[in-house]
């Protein structure tokens, strides 16, 4: 009789077992890759002390390589960026005076505008 216990007892035991799908890993595996990638953005950001950049509702002006030729400027307003890359083309056109830049003697520029007469 003890014979005949355990052998039900394991044959139970052995239908008993889950089977598991061998691709629920890997969904896992993209919840925690993108949980990383969030949290590097989030590092580098605060790491350049630039939170503003997350943010919509403030504005930033970023001056990425200057002095190159690939000189490029990052301007962000509320939620919208806009990138502009500098060139070395000479615009032209009519205009008018608007005023004059002074460079004082411990290097700050000053800028004077020009008198103006408001006609009626």
């Amino acid at each position: 009789m003890t014979k005949m216990r355990k052998t039900r007892f394991m044959r139970k035991r052995r239908n008993s077992v889950i089977e598991e799908d061998p691709m629920e890993g890997v969904g896992n595996l993209f919840d925690v890759a993108i949980v990383f990638a969030v949290a590097l953005m989030l590092a580098l950001v605060t790491h350049h002390s630039i939170p503003e950049l997350i943010t919509t509702n403030s504005d930033v002006t970023i001056v990425k390589n200057p002095g190159t030729p690939d000189m490029e400027i990052i301007v962000k307003k509320g939620e919208k960026l806009e990138i502009k890359k500098i060139t070395n083309e000479t615009i032209g056109g009519m205009g008018r005076k608007l005023g004059t830049a002074y460079v004082i003697e411990n290097g700050e520029v000053v800028y004077v505008p020009e008198n103006e007469t408001k006609e009626n």
